[in-house]
This record gives C-alpha cells, sequence and structure tokens, in this order.
C-alpha cells in the first residue's frame, strides 16, 4: 500500500471516528464526497501539485469553493490537510470512509466479472449466497469479461474467489509445469 493510501486511511477512520461518536456519518459522506469531487478537478488537482501555491492558499482555496457546504469540522479537515500537504488524498479518504460505513452497516458492494451477463435470479441467488457466507448485505454489480470463457471472478472487499474457465485452465497448466 503506497504512503499516500496508508494516510488515507488513517485520515478516513479518525473522521470515521468522530463521525460515528456524533451519529453524523452521513453529513459526512455529503461532507467527503463534495470535497473528494473538488480535490479530483483537473485544474484543483493541478493547484494542489503545485508547489509554487502555498497550503495556506490552497486550504483558503478549497473553502472558498465549499463555501456553505462544510460545518466547523469540515473546514477544519480541509485545513489540516492542506497543512500536511494531504488534499490529493481526498478522493481516497472519501472512498475509505464509504467502505468503513458500508462495513459498519452491514452492507458490501461485490463485484463479479462473469463471461457471459448474469440474469436477475442469478444475481439475487448470489447474493444471498454470499450475503450469508460474509454476514452482510450484498449489493452487487455484474461486469462482463468474455475473456473468462465461461463462470465468473468474484470480488468482494479483500476476497476473490476465482470460478472461471480462464482461471481453472491456468491452474491446471501450472500443476502441469510443476
Amino acid at each position: 500500500m503506497s504512503e499516500i493510501a496508508k494516510a488515507a486511511r488513517a485520515y478516513a477512520r479518525a473522521i470515521f471516528e468522530v463521525a460515528g461518536a456524533k451519529g453524523q456519518q452521513a453529513k459526512w459522506s455529503e461532507m467527503l464526497a463534495f470535497l473528494a469531487a473538488v480535490a479530483a478537478d483537473a485544474d484543483m488537482g493541478r493547484m494542489i501539485a503545485s508547489p509554487s501555491i502555498s497550503r495556506d492558499k490552497l486550504a483558503e482555496l478549497m473553502l472558498k469553493v465549499a463555501e456553505g457546504k462544510l460545518g466547523a469540522e469540515g473546514e477544519n479537515l480541509v485545513r489540516l490537510l492542506a497543512e500536511n500537504a494531504r488534499l490529493a488524498a481526498l478522493p481516497l479518504i472519501a472512498a475509505e470512509f464509504e467502505e468503513l460505513r458500508r462495513a459498519a452497516e452491514g452492507r458490501m458492494d461485490v463485484r463479479v466479472v462473469s463471461a457471459k451477463p448474469l440474469s436477475a435470479a442469478q444475481q439475487a441467488q448470489l447474493a444471498s449466497a454470499l450475503g450469508k457466507r460474509l454476514g452482510k448485505v450484498i449489493t452487487l454489480a455484474n461486469e462482463i469479461d468474455e475473456s473468462l470463457i465461461g463462470g465468473a471472478v468474484v470480488y468482494a472487499g479483500d476476497l476473490v474467489i476465482d470460478g472461471s474457465m480462464r482461471g481453472r485452465l491456468q491452474d491446471l497448466a501450472n500443476a502441469v509445469v510443476r
């Protein structure tokens, strides 16, 4: 994991703890999503990366763009991130915060890559089975990759289940080589 990703995770956890203690997860989700969108803007990204713009000026600029959309704590976060040269991490912080929120709420987004589109019944059956296994409410997103030949690969957080024909063929090829 990169240094920026580690920092983003640490910030997100701290924000999540503060938000949770005050019952403000939804408010923080909105603030972080807005700030992430601002930081991800191409022009803002260039300014954040520019060594010629002071950190104070960057914080001031972000706060001006976000005027009326952040509370005092959100403004303090912007100042802290600017002071520590971490404004570029805002999209990662927002994503990590949302992951923590989903986990706390017992929800999980799962990506299923299959050779052919899954029917609604197949998606419901897979979501139910994964929900029982993982103890979470599952939201499935189905992507198509015809190079899998058949079957599917399931990505659920850190868990990867490769039930594809391509994966099985690779396993067989590796076994033959050994």
